[in-house]
């Protein structure tokens, strides 16, 4: 399993660094202006749904079905099973996207109701989401054969996808001169990664000899319980996806670059969250399924207590430099070009904010494993209803005062609840057993956390001097300089702990079977 999690890691790290070199482009080209405002919505809109729809409730359906058909059935009937699945979510697909392109002005009117009052920003947001949005029906069907691939255990060309979406924006915003604007450019860059995405899954499973065709549907007792356990889980992955429609709601009614200060801050946040978070979610949920399938709890249970140990043990520097750092972050990474001293600074409040709930955001897929291994989304549903109701409330009292730093901060708050509440529910239910090799593991981390904080409370000055003294680029060689003391600092502090607890990453639920 470990190898597995690594490869998705490695290649989704892959996707974050190409991301971010995506993103730094996009803010020298774009900056935080009207057409950066609009652009974000458009591309924030159809990924929205896409978590509703697709990777989030759809994975956590189709995931377990599929791997119970092709346990006690067989490869021949799980393959019946994916195109009868596949044949529905197509048809599903194309009359969103008739309704999106049809009501698009209301739809964006709805969604970003702030835009109203600068006709200019309505009405390229509408132009560029109209681009956009086929973008949904692509990457919902590259779900589907993600999950089928998953379940698997081929990881790679899943893991490895969401490169093409990064290469392609890229490739347009270098013809961004054949377009109207660069946002244009950018727009479809993100309708044609689609494309791109679809054809590389579909080979991938091909090859694998696991490709779902189209099908007939069948109410079958496989198809019944798989959209039983879907409608919980999309109603569970809007939740959170109604914190973050009410993120781009609410930041459309602040001034312009409210919405590109979150997006920015927002693309460092889920760089780990996606190569740490997402990479062992993907991996932990076939991994519980099949055991738990097979009668074998301990080793579930052993799976799922070594993730979450690496998932604190990669997640912890980053939350310390989101909290402690932000605005050297901020200016190291994106001021150049379009994106200005005062873009930084108001990027890095919101940062900072996010990272004090970037743990509970890496935990909570290892959390909600629990529960959708064993086929129940439910539990995870309201766990996430509940703590989106935290979210959206704090978010009404927090946008006016803090701006968009008080939505980050609202955000975070949610993502603490649900975690808690997810992992409290396990433990009485007997769905997760934490052990001491655990424990162990996050004492370390904590000790390992704490010099890494002093490093960026003392080694700033020293960074800056250094950065200064040399002249060019002295906001990024601040960074370096700073970040590679903290990470020698962390890298070194961890590795004694855990060897003097005796607690090696690598066994971390060594005791965890039961």
């Amino acid at each position: 399993m470990l190898r597995s999690l690594f490869s998705v890691a490695g290649y989704t790290l892959l996707s974050r660094v190409t991301g971010f070199l995506r993103d730094v482009l996009l803010g020298a080209v774009l900056g935080a202006g009207m057409l950066a405002d609009a652009f974000y919505v458009a591309f924030r809109l159809p990924n929205h749904f896409r978590a509703i729809f697709g990777e989030g409730a759809f994975n956590a359906a189709y995931v377990p079905s599929y791997s119970r058909v092709l346990e006690t059935e067989g490869a021949q009937e799980a393959k019946q099973f994916a195109s009868q699945i596949a044949t529905l979510l197509l048809g599903s697909q194309l009359v969103l996207l008739a309704l999106a392109w049809l009501f698009m002005p209301q739809f964006v009117a709805l969604l970003a109701p702030g835009f109203d009052a600068d006709p200019e920003k309505f009405a390229a947001a509408v132009a560029l989401t109209r681009i956009t949005f086929p973008y949904l029906l692509f990457i919902t069907l590259v779900t589907l054969h993600s999950g089928t691939l998953n379940a698997q255990r081929h990881f790679a060309a899943a893991a490895f996808a969401p490169v093409l979406l990064n290469v392609a924006m890229v490739a347009a915003l270098a013809l961004a001169f054949l377009f109207p604007s660069a946002a244009h450019a950018a727009a479809w860059g993100v309708a044609i990664s689609g494309i791109l995405q679809l054809a590389l899954l579909m080979e991938a499973a091909r090859r694998a000899k696991v490709l779902a065709g189209f099908a007939r549907p069948r109410w079958s007792a496989d198809v019944k319980q798989f959209f039983g356990a879907l409608g919980p889980a999309v109603i569970g992955s809007a939740g959170v996806q109604i914190a973050l429609f009410a993120d781009t709601i609410i930041a459309s009614m602040l001034p312009t670059g409210g919405v590109s200060a979150i997006y920015y801050a927002d693309r460092l946040y889920q760089l780990p969250i996606g190569v740490i978070g997402i990479a062992a979610g993907t991996v932990l949920l076939p991994e519980m399924s099949r055991r738990f399938a097979a009668g074998d709890s301990g080793g579930a249970f052993d799976a799922q207590n070594r993730t979450m140990a690496i998932t604190i043990a990669l997640c912890a520097p980053f939350a310390v430099a989101f909290l402690m750092i932000p605005e050297t972050i901020m200016r190291g990474v994106f001021q150049r070009g379009e994106f200005t001293a005062e873009a930084a600074q108001a990027s890095a409040s919101v940062l900072a904010a996010y990272g004090s709930g970037l743990m509970a955001v890496v935990l909570i897929r290892a959390a909600v494993a629990s529960f959708q291994s064993q086929g129940d989304t439910r539990t995870p549903m309201m766990v996430s209803l509940s703590a989106v109701a935290l979210n959206v409330v704090l978010k009404l009292f927090l946008y006016k005062p803090y701006g968009a730093a008080g939505l980050a901060f609202a955000t975070a708050a949610g993502a603490w609840l649900n975690v808690a509440a997810l992992a409290f529910l396990a433990q009485r239910a007997g769905l997760m057993k934490p052990d001491r090799a655990l424990g162990k593991a996050a004492v370390a981390v904590a000790v390992a956390t704490a010099l890494l904080a002093l490093v960026a409370i003392f080694w700033a000055a020293p960074a800056r001097a250094i950065a200064a003294s040399i002249g060019a680029f002295q906001n990024e060689i601040e960074l370096v300089v700073l970040g590679l003391a903290g990470a020698s600092a962390y890298g070194l502090a961890l590795y004694a702990g855990l060897r003097f607890l005796g607690a090696p990453l690598t066994r971390a639920a060594a005791g965890g079977k039961s």
